[in-house]
């Protein structure tokens, strides 16, 4: 086994999740959306709208009117919208092959 050594926490450098996001390559297929609201009316009538805070990319967004918007092209396919949704108003899919999140390590 080889030692390590502990880097002291002021000498690591700040790491912003937004920077990361950015390295982040999507492949965006304009003729199928991964990513959908079922019913705009289910979002109006939603008191909570849980979305906007759940989504690590912020990719819903309240539109005026008390709908949500999603913007697709940000979304890491992570899927906690399929799963936090209480009126479960999210249609969620894997993107067809060929698109989406293309993850690198690095």
């Amino acid at each position: 086994m080889s030692k390590q050594t502990k880097i002291p926490q002021e000498e690591l450098p700040e790491v912003y999740i937004d920077d990361i996001l950015m390295s982040i390559k999507y492949f965006t297929d304009e003729q199928e959306f991964h990513l959908a609201i079922k019913d705009t009316d289910t979002c109006v009538r939603c008191v909570d709208k849980p979305c906007i805070n759940f989504c690590p990319v912020g990719a819903y967004r309240l539109q005026e009117g008390g709908t949500v918007q999603i913007a697709v092209q940000s979304c890491i396919e992570c899927g906690t919208c399929r799963v936090l949704c209480p009126p479960n108003n999210v249609s969620w899919k894997y993107p067809r092959g060929g698109f989406g999140v293309a993850y690198k390590f690095g």
